[in-house]
């Protein structure tokens, strides 16, 4: 699996790049592959507040119907609108042009309780035991 080491990752399978105060979020490389082909994205709406742990939207998959859980508190101030017409850009890239959302983050410290690429790494091959 790619697991870019800039981003930070949570334990549900979600990503999130950070630049100042705005986190970029989305549905990690290992999250796709396991959801198959997806065919559905409920975006988040734009200023939304969102709770770190807490779901912000939902995807479909051919396989399932799946809750993305937001790794940081905030406000959703933007949400990647290509995703309604070609939800399959997750599952094609999911670290660049597959985002979901981008969240003005409450509380920094938020980030600091994620994991980092080589950690994110151990706790896949654990889960997957």
């Amino acid at each position: 699996m790619d697991n870019p080491e800039n981003l930070k990752y949570h334990k549900e399978h979600t990503w999130v790049k950070v630049s100042g105060r705005k986190a970029t979020i989305g549905i990690t490389d290992y999250a796709q592959d396991a959801l198959g082909d997806i065919v559905y994205i409920d975006l988040p709406d734009v200023d939304s507040p969102v709770e770190a742990g807490a779901e912000i939207s939902e995807i479909e998959s051919t396989k399932a119907t799946s809750p993305v859980i937001s790794p940081v508190s905030g406000t959703v101030i933007e949400v990647n609108e290509e995703l309604s017409e070609s939800p399959e850009i997750i599952n094609e890239d999911p670290y660049e042009k597959g985002w979901i959302a981008v969240i003005e983050i409450s509380s920094a410290s938020d980030v600091d309780d994620l994991m980092d690429a080589s950690e994110y790494e151990k706790y896949i091959e654990e889960e997957a035991k």
